[in-house]
């Protein structure tokens, strides 16, 4: 079966199955995350089945992350996908369940795993890459808003003089996490990508603190200066 059809048959059950209010993890998501790995996979030998199935799959469990057990999310996801996969795609090749699995089960910041196959590296720098950017930027913003945490701490918004907490305030998670991605990434498609897309987030930083010191058209420089030089370390 080729690909197009394998998608449009995982999209067709998660349109029935998977209803969710969690916009940074629904059906769009997962097919920004396929187009994304799309686009390193060409670079590398790879199982094309393996890598659409676990970016079509990859949260179909995703605990808020508030939650107690947020880290246990991708292994849930992992067991999840398979039942799933054996359940109502009797047809899908059961060769590929352990690599979707552990794409599925690696992908996650949270969890801690580092991926062994270059399909589940694929995996996570696109679902990473999702992090950033213009769209990791929104995806910051609509998950603080669905959780009630304030946008920033308006006293030191970008934690000068406190601990950092994005469980507290969403643009600590710039810092906690995001800024921090493109050290992680596995491919070198994925890091030169991940690079520019953190780099749209410094100059967000950087508008938004000339903002709230009165000036609505200038960026901080120092700001810039700061957070680009932790980028390069």
């Amino acid at each position: 079966m080729e690909l197009i059809q394998w998608q449009q048959r995982f999209e067709s059950w998660l349109n029935e199955h998977h209803v969710t209010d969690d916009t940074a993890h629904d059906i769009s998501h997962f097919r920004r995350v396929w187009m994304t790995a799309q686009k390193i996979m060409v670079h590398h030998p790879v199982d094309p089945l393996t890598i659409l199935t676990a970016c079509y799959f990859h949260d179909i469990v995703s605990l808020p992350k508030n939650h107690p057990e947020r880290s246990q999310s991708s292994r849930l996801a992992a067991r999840r996908a398979r039942e799933i996969l054996h359940r109502d795609f009797p047809d899908f090749p059961s060769d590929r369940y352990a690599a979707v699995e552990h794409a599925i089960e690696a992908h996650s910041f949270s969890a801690g795993l580092t991926p062994h196959t270059i399909e589940a590296k694929i995996v996570q720098d696109a679902d990473r890459l999702e992090a950033l950017g213009a769209i990791g930027l929104a995806r910051v913003f609509a998950v603080s808003g669905a959780l009630g945490v304030p946008l920033f701490n308006a006293d030191d918004p970008f934690a000068d003089a406190r601990p950092l907490d994005d469980r507290a305030f969403a643009l600590d998670h710039f810092q906690t996490k995001l800024l921090r991605l493109p050290d992680t990434m596995q491919t070198e498609v994925g890091r030169e990508l991940a690079q520019h897309n953190a780099d749209f987030l410094i100059q967000f930083m950087a508008k938004l603190s000339a903002e709230l010191q009165g000036d609505c058209i200038g960026l901080d420089s120092q700001i810039q200066h700061r957070f680009r030089r932790s980028l390069r370390k």
